[in-house]
């Protein structure tokens, strides 16, 4: 569950999705086929979207423009992790991890249990921005990749984000209720982009009836029933539901030519040892109750996107989904194989696809690759978007959004480990 804590699918997906991790396996005309297949996408980028690339300056989410042939996406690897203790306090290991443990079919978990007397929330008020993925990065700088450049402080990565704000972009072209607002600065040559509070997500956030906000604790309710803190051990579901707590992925992938460096909450992993990260990981959702063949379409059409986006960014596998009733009981459960969403939407009349879901992101990181042209960290591109309209950008040189702390600056500049 990802509350930020902080909080056509047509035939050829399902190839696409698995020919890129064949190709990231070493096939040996893996070469042969990344360079066809980038400049192919190039040549339909140019045709499809009927706009010039080097001289736009707003990009269109039109659905149509990204009906192409789904893009080279490689298989996401764990380059590390993190966990946040119950004060939020960042820690570079794994302390956080918790233990997937199987529920029964018909569990009838009360969520509503703890809400009023054993619940601690994350102060929401407290904008965290890259701040934990910054730490983790200062602490792990000595292995990871740099740029073969005689620059060693360059990381190899063009982009370097919460995944969470990744699954936004992927949503963008079906999204008809809330915009957003992402920051990007780049920085010793890679783009860090970092989302910010729309005034209408603020209003929402700080005039939430209380219902939704009982209703945002069943989630975490629910991965408390379904996660132990150790191999060996059960669910305990007396103790204190507290949101500061989580354990971070830290994964490295490519999107077509975008090399990505992005890290991602994960519930649980799956108590089998020799599982290896991401494949491990298991997602934990609630959802209301299906009764009707409308309520399963519009969950295929809704809901479903936003579970794909988030899960299969970081090559997490498996989602399971605690369907309640009215008054927060989990009646059933039911698994979903996120390499097998797109068959069970196919059917749905007008319904999202996932290669429209990437082509949009990956050309949406075109754009800003376009747009961002100096190498400085105080200076800000502010990149918006509103339902139906064009993604646009402003400029803000020295502003309250810059977003990369002094500390990492200099961290990345010396020579020095950083102890932060």
């Amino acid at each position: 569950m990802d509350h930020h804590r902080s909080r056509s699918p047509n035939s050829r997906y399902h190839d696409h999705h698995h020919s890129a991790h064949r190709r990231e396996r070493g096939h040996s005309r893996r070469n042969n086929y990344d360079d066809g297949h980038l400049t192919h996408r190039r040549d339909q980028f140019d045709v499809k979207t009927e706009q010039n690339p080097l001289r736009s300056q707003t990009l269109s989410t039109r659905k149509d423009l990204y009906e192409r042939d789904f893009p080279l996406y490689r298989q996401p690897v764990e380059v590390g992790s993190f966990s946040l203790d119950a004060q939020r306090r960042f820690f570079n290991d794994r302390r956080q991890m918790r233990y997937y443990v199987e529920p029964d079919k018909n569990p009838n978990f009360d969520l509503k249990d703890g809400y009023r007397d054993r619940y601690i929330r994350r102060d929401e008020n407290v904008k965290e921005k890259l701040d934990h993925i910054l730490r983790w990065i200062l602490a792990n700088k000595g292995t990871l990749k740099s740029k073969e450049t005689t620059d060693s402080r360059a990381l190899d990565y063009d982009f370097v984000t919460w995944r969470g704000h990744l699954t936004k972009l992927l949503t963008t072209p079906y999204e008809t209720r809330e915009g957003w607002q992402l920051a990007a600065t780049k920085f010793n040559g890679t783009i860090y982009i970092s989302e910010v509070e729309t005034e209408a997500a603020r209003v929402e956030r700080e005039n939430r009836p209380e219902r939704n906000k009982e209703m945002m604790y069943w989630g975490y309710k629910f991965e408390q029933y379904t996660c132990a803190d150790n191999v060996d051990s059960l669910p305990d579901p007396s103790g204190v539901v507290n949101t500061n707590e989580a354990f971070c992925t830290v994964v490295q992938t490519r999107l077509a030519d975008h090399k990505l460096l992005f890290s991602g909450e994960v519930d649980c992993r799956d108590k089998d040892p020799s599982a290896r990260p991401p494949a491990c990981y298991v997602e934990l959702k609630t959802s209301p109750e299906i009764c009707t063949p409308k309520q399963r379409s519009n969950f295929h059409r809704f809901k479903l996107l936003k579970w794909w986006a988030q899960s299969f960014l970081p090559g997490v596998p498996r989602i399971v989904a605690g369907f309640k009733d009215h008054d927060g009981v989990v009646v059933s459960t039911e698994t979903f194989l996120v390499s097998k969403v797109s068959q069970l939407i196919k059917n749905e009349f007008n319904c999202w696809k996932p290669t429209v879901c990437m082509n949009f992101c990956s050309d949406f990181l075109s754009f800003v690759k376009r747009i961002i042209t100096e190498n400085d960290h105080s200076l800000v591109y502010l990149f918006s978007w509103e339902p139906y309209r064009d993604v646009t950008y402003s400029l803000h040189r020295d502003s309250h959004y810059s977003f990369l702390p002094r500390w990492f600056i200099e961290g990345m500049s010396g020579s020095q480990e950083s102890h932060h």
